[in-house]
């Protein structure tokens, strides 16, 4: 932070707006001010702050929210070194999925953003004439993705070795998760049908049509059932190693879609939600009492974050995304860009990269737009209120009134450029992800 003092980039940032300040003036609000966002002025420009104070009256007057949860709608909006919009904005709020961004800023910076989970495959006896002589285990690290394709591709890679045939059960030991299926037990079961073609329902057989063509159908049949184990067979032969999409494409996928057993993945896998709280605000340097979770996605109103502290965790996500030539478009859904999951129906100024979130009675949206006039800006709306179509509504109404006093940019900044070889390039195939370890 000094460095950046230092520099001048931060005089040079509020002279450009108006505001004066000397550097030891900036050291002295350094010195009080501990979120990474480093507000160290109110922007002279207004339009922040009325556009933000036109928002929360019209909420009122319009009745989308009633009188008595006037003081329930947080908003904080900065650019730069500059708070452009303050409404209860230190004050911890049930968030919803904004506990997402949580979870990926402790994900990225604990595994960084190359990392791939491990599923092992193993067998308990040997192989003779395509049949396994005792058991198949499967030892599940945490993937969060392991979906039909996985299973397909994993099938795929033992009919290569010459499995056709499995004498014993499926054992299922670890943290293995199966299309969102964190019972271990249900998970093992969808496995054991797709590891099958013969057994395969309308689900498999529609993913299957959808895969690369020539994709073949496996074939290997488990004579016995199911089991879960807690402690894997120390007699066992490893046969394959399965590894997950690289971890920046899973967070996308869990932002995008705002996947909740994804996100819990995540979270246990990094040691919990008392892991994911206390590590996220101690990243993005807000107060511990601003980020308050029971769990990893945002499910329940005990999930509660400040709207400050939103805007400060992807500072922070941006920042740890630079390290790798990464950028928050890469992680999060982009309007004008990702218009699947979460901002499918949504009216997001081109350009913004958002995370959204939503239970019964709140609505919520934090992320950042480009502006010609304060460059990036970023926002956290948390509101609320029952009526969650109008609270969206009315959110995307409030940045699309900012962005058209701000103005939009001639080209979207670098900053905020997907990169290609992660958003645009097919993903990593299941079956390329297969790691053969023995061969009879």
């Amino acid at each position: 932070m000094l460095e950046l003092l230092g520099s001048g980039l931060v005089s040079l940032w509020l002279e450009m707006a108006g505001v004066q300040i000397k550097p030891l003036d900036a050291l002295d609000a350094l010195t009080w001010q501990s979120s990474p966002g480093l507000v160290l002025a109110p922007d002279p420009n207004p339009t922040g702050a009325t556009t933000v104070q036109g928002y929360l009256k019209k909420l009122i007057t319009s009745k989308v929210v009633g009188q008595n949860l006037a003081e329930s709608q947080g908003i904080w909006m900065q650019s730069g070194p500059m708070l452009m919009a303050n409404h209860q904005g230190t004050t911890p709020l049930p968030a919803a999925s904004l506990t997402k961004i949580a979870t990926s800023l402790v994900a990225l910076k604990t595994w960084g953003p190359d990392y791939q989970f491990d599923t092992l495959v193993s067998v308990t006896g040997p192989v003779v004439n395509g049949v396994v002589q005792g058991d198949l285990i499967v030892a599940g690290r945490g993937d969060p993705l392991f979906v039909w394709e996985e299973a397909i591709a994993l099938g795929n890679t033992l009919n290569q070795m010459g499995i056709k045939q499995v004498k014993g059960n499926l054992i299922i030991t670890g943290n293995f998760a199966m299309n969102f299926q964190r019972q271990p037990m249900l998970a093992g079961l969808m496995l054991k049908q797709t590891l099958n073609r013969a057994t395969w329902g309308r689900p498999a057989i529609y993913i299957h049509s959808i895969m690369p063509k020539g994709t073949p159908k496996p074939q290997v049949l488990i004579a016995g059932g199911v089991k879960v184990e807690a402690q894997p067979n120390p007699q066992q032969t490893l046969l394959l190693r399965h590894r997950s999409l690289p971890l920046k494409q899973l967070i996308k996928e869990m932002n995008v879609y705002s996947n909740n057993d994804m996100a819990e993945m995540l979270a246990d896998s990094v040691g919990g939600a008392s892991v994911v709280q206390s590590t996220a605000a101690s990243l993005a340097r807000v107060p511990q009492v601003e980020i308050q979770l029971i769990n990893g996605s945002g499910l329940g109103p005990e999930n509660r974050i400040s709207p400050r502290a939103a805007c400060a965790m992807l500072m922070a996500i941006q920042g740890e995304a630079a390290v790798h030539q990464l950028n928050l478009a890469d992680l999060f859904p982009m309007s004008g860009f990702d218009q699947r999951g979460t901002l499918h129906a949504r009216h997001i100024p081109i350009a913004t990269v958002i995370k959204t979130g939503t239970l019964r009675d709140v609505s919520a949206l934090a992320g950042v737009m480009p502006t010609r006039d304060r460059g990036l800006v970023w926002f956290a709306i948390i509101n609320r209120g029952t009526n969650v179509w109008g609270l969206r509504t009315e959110q995307d109404q409030l940045l699309q009134s900012v962005v058209k006093q701000l103005q939009l940019p001639l080209t979207v900044p670098v900053a905020l450029t997907p990169h290609s070889a992660v958003n645009s390039l097919p993903q990593l195939g299941a079956a390329s992800r297969n790691e053969i370890l023995y061969k009879s």
